[in-house]
């Protein structure tokens, strides 16, 4: 077959959850010797982290806008190289195609109601976007993916999907999300002064839940005796100011580290040196920093809502994301607690273990072959 991805995001040096979904994949897929040939069409960026090889050219289409670049040039440029279908990657996908058409379906949070608008122009705009877009293409699409069992479940119910035409495929993570025996305390210190701090990997999406987060390490604080710090990954100074002072807790800001973006390859050091992973969403599709966290020996915190259990498992830590109490009480059972914290760095492994990239692929390819 011959098969185009749309990767549009993948070349950006601050890449985010889907960006690194479409790039790990395509790599794996690149591995094979399967006799597809991949075509990966990409916005120009300058981080070139893919490389061209018999079996996968690289499609470069500079364009003003995202809304030109994938309404008008994706279409036309994939009707030219005359593939078998056109796999979208990253939630939207041309509304007019002639060829044959695959989404990954990441979410539909974006359909769903909502409290209040998100904190950033650009947020906004994709989420006006993608509530436009993604109802006229899911009716053209052969076949849609999503990411887990609970959002497979949630896309047909709530937009009417037949169930043969919607399939879940996991997510992996990447390999160098392991254990280290020795870490890095250079790049540690790059972001936080000391090991063994607790770790927090948000963002403006108020999905993330930071605000209470925040609340629940303020808790945290006035019960543990040892009052270890937290680093806080991209979040802005002046919007985690905002939250605190929404949340009358402006005291514990010298507890706080915010270097902002991380990049990812640090971000394997900094599980490794953490002492326990915070991630109490309130809505997420997968959730990948679980099993990165879990792939490095740090126990979790993660919320008891939507994918999250299905993706941390049974034996998870999983708190009521919506209690800043419950976070804060896992966080000092933790603390107080040598045994289950011991289990809990144990079931991670073993729970990280079920998931990879090249399943992922796998699974994926055995799809455009149905098709």
């Amino acid at each position: 077959m011959t098969i185009a991805i749309e990767a549009q995001r993948i070349f950006r040096p601050n890449k985010h959850g889907m960006d690194f979904v479409a790039l790990e994949t395509i790599r794996e897929l690149q591995k094979r010797n399967d006799d597809n040939k991949y075509f990966v069409i990409v916005a120009p960026g300058e981080d070139r982290c893919l490389v061209e090889s018999a079996n996968l050219s690289i499609i470069e289409l500079k364009c003003p806008t995202y809304l030109f670049w994938e309404q008008v040039a994706l279409p036309r440029i994939v009707k030219k190289l005359k593939v078998d279908l056109l796999h979208c990657t990253s939630n939207t996908a041309p509304i007019r195609c002639s060829i044959p058409l695959v989404l990954t379906l990441h979410d539909i949070i974006y359909l769903e109601p909502r409290q209040h608008r998100s904190p950033s122009l650009y947020q906004e705009m994709g989420w006006h976007y993608r509530r436009l877009v993604v109802p006229r293409i899911l009716k053209k699409c052969k076949k849609i993916i999503t990411v887990s069992q609970f959002e497979c479940n949630r896309i047909r119910h709530a937009l009417n999907i037949p169930s043969e035409r919607i399939t879940a495929i996991y997510n992996g993570y990447n390999t160098y999300f392991r254990q280290q025996s020795d870490i890095n305390m250079d790049i540690v210190q790059k972001y936080i002064p000391q090991n063994d701090f607790l770790f927090f990997l948000g963002n403006t999406d108020p999905k993330k839940n930071a605000a209470r987060t925040l609340k629940a390490y303020h808790l945290y604080l006035e019960q543990s005796s040892i009052k270890r710090p937290l680093l806080i990954a991209d979040l802005k100074e002046e919007y985690i100011d905002s939250l605190l002072q929404q949340e009358g807790i402006s005291a514990i800001k010298p507890h706080l580290y915010f270097p902002g973006y991380i990049a990812n390859r640090d971000l394997a050091t900094l599980y490794n040196a953490a002492f326990a992973f915070l991630y109490p969403s309130l809505r997420e599709s997968f959730g990948i920093p679980i099993l990165e966290a879990m792939a490095c020996g740090i126990p979790i915190i993660t919320g008891n809502t939507s994918a999250m259990p299905e993706i941390a498992g049974p034996g998870a830590l999983t708190v009521d994301p919506y209690k800043a109490e419950e976070i804060s009480d896992a966080l000092l059972k933790l603390e107080t607690d040598s045994t289950l914290y011991q289990k809990q760095k144990e079931y991670g492994l073993l729970r990280a273990q079920q998931f990879s990239w090249e399943k992922t692929a796998n699974e994926l390819v055995q799809l455009y072959h149905t098709l």
